[in-house]
């Protein structure tokens, strides 16, 4: 069996919803478009389609082959198009995985630009703030907002944001403001699920030591656009990167607290698998996105 082929056959069944049009599509016989996947299922020892007289599905491991396959197929195309072509132009889809409040604040108005310079790349963009595995889920690449990289992926730097610790004025008003980082364990704070450090805040004195402190939460959330309209409200104390509550600082909407003392910064990172061969999708975006952060941080 030519494996490639039957990817290609499989595929388009999958795109196309049906053994005949697939047919059509490929310019040969439903016969043949059902003897490859047949071929394909029985050599890979699974059930890649759930066929009924009116409906055909994908199972689970259908799923994840039709994602492996498709990202094979370009990359094949792609191979081809260098070898014919000295002025490769990038095509193809391109699984990206974006955290949610920075995709939507800082990303989503960038994707229409980078869309006009490269017409023949389709954009999947995910908005999620865990953790993914580009493998295991077939993302090209992701953007992180984290104190380091992965050992096992390959990372660009595209900018930096502090983590600032805050609150409003009203709340400031109600309850004053701390003086040193243990007064918030007196104070109602607002806390962020995904933090790695759980309840426990850590904060760096203008001398360089460290100062930890187990604070009191009277709400916890995955999501830093929660955090920030919980703040806005009132309800308490909150820590936050200024890509996010940059504008409510500026405006003072948010009051920055416990001057003398600072957070570890974070960087926005462009990540993606390390392989010798990187797509010219994945390269592209990559210098785009370097290109449209360069510079001072917009949010500061």
């Amino acid at each position: 069996m030519d494996r490639l082929r039957a990817f290609e056959v499989f595929v388009a069944v999958v795109a196309q919803g049906g053994f005949t049009r697939a047919a059509d599509k490929l310019d040969t016989s439903p016969a043949n478009v059902t003897r490859y996947v047949n071929d394909l299922e029985e050599a890979l020892g699974v059930r890649l389609l759930n066929r009924t007289s009116r409906r055909l599905s994908l199972t689970e491991t259908g799923k994840t082959l039709y994602d492996r396959a498709l990202s094979i197929l370009e990359d094949v195309a792609e191979a081809e198009a260098v070898t014919s072509s000295s002025a490769l132009q990038p095509r193809g889809r391109l699984r990206v995985n974006v955290p949610v409040s920075f995709g939507i604040l800082h990303l989503a108005p960038l994707w229409p630009r980078f869309l006009a310079h490269y017409p023949d790349i389709q954009l999947d963009i995910s908005l999620a703030d865990r953790v993914v595995d580009l493998v295991e889920e077939g993302y090209d690449l992701a953007i992180r907002i984290s104190r380091a990289g992965s050992p096992s992926l390959v990372s660009r730097k595209l900018a930096t944001s502090q983590n600032v610790v805050c609150a409003s004025p009203d709340y400031i008003a109600r309850h004053g403001a701390p003086q040193a980082p243990e007064d918030l364990t007196h104070h109602v704070c607002i806390g962020y699920t995904y933090s790695a450090t759980g309840d426990e805040w850590g904060l760096i004195d203008d001398a360089g030591r460290a100062h930890k402190v187990a604070v009191s939460t009277s709400l916890q959330t995955n999501n830093g656009d929660t955090v920030r309209a919980a703040a806005l409200a009132g309800l308490g104390i909150i820590w936050q990167p200024t890509f996010l509550i940059g504008d409510d600082l500026r405006r003072g909407r948010l009051v920055r607290l416990l001057p003398g003392y600072r957070m570890s910064e974070i960087d926005v990172l462009a990540v993606y698998p390390s392989r010798r061969h990187v797509s010219a999708r994945v390269r592209v975006m990559v210098d785009f996105l370097v290109e449209a952060f360069r510079g001072p941080p917009p949010w500061d």
